[in-house]
């Protein structure tokens, strides 16, 4: 059975960070691309940031580039996303999706991801 189980959420003050995780089992980890979305009340989903099936460097949304950091470990089974300098629009629920095959051009589409966790609510509030 798949799963993607995401951790790590909670309230936060702005300016507080936050690290996500996402447990992944059932599928071949290191073989997919592993992205985080958002989805805020009443909006659509919102890519957020990806990272390739070795790691390294991730690509991130505008609104998140310089504060938030993708990460994962291929050994564990894990996908993180560092998260700092929280403002309120980044309230939203975090979900972590993979695609076995995905071109960069593809990836802030929700169609194009195989598999998607449950979520993790994030909640950035004085």
């Amino acid at each position: 059975e798949v799963q993607l189980q995401a951790s790590g959420g909670g309230e936060v003050q702005p300016g507080g960070s936050l690290r996500l995780s996402c447990a992944a089992s059932g599928f071949a980890f290191s073989d997919y691309t592993m992205s985080w979305f958002r989805q805020a009340p009443g909006e659509k989903p919102e890519w957020v940031s990806s990272i390739g099936r070795a790691g390294g460097t991730g690509i991130y949304a505008d609104s998140v580039k310089g504060r938030f950091t993708i990460s994962r470990d291929n050994a564990k089974n894990m996908v993180y996303l560092q998260m700092s300098s929280l403002k309120p629009e980044d309230t939203a629920v975090y979900y972590c999706a993979a695609a076995l095959r995905i071109i960069v051009s593809m990836m802030r589409l929700p169609s194009s991801y195989d598999y998607w966790g449950q979520g993790t609510l994030v909640t950035v509030s004085s």
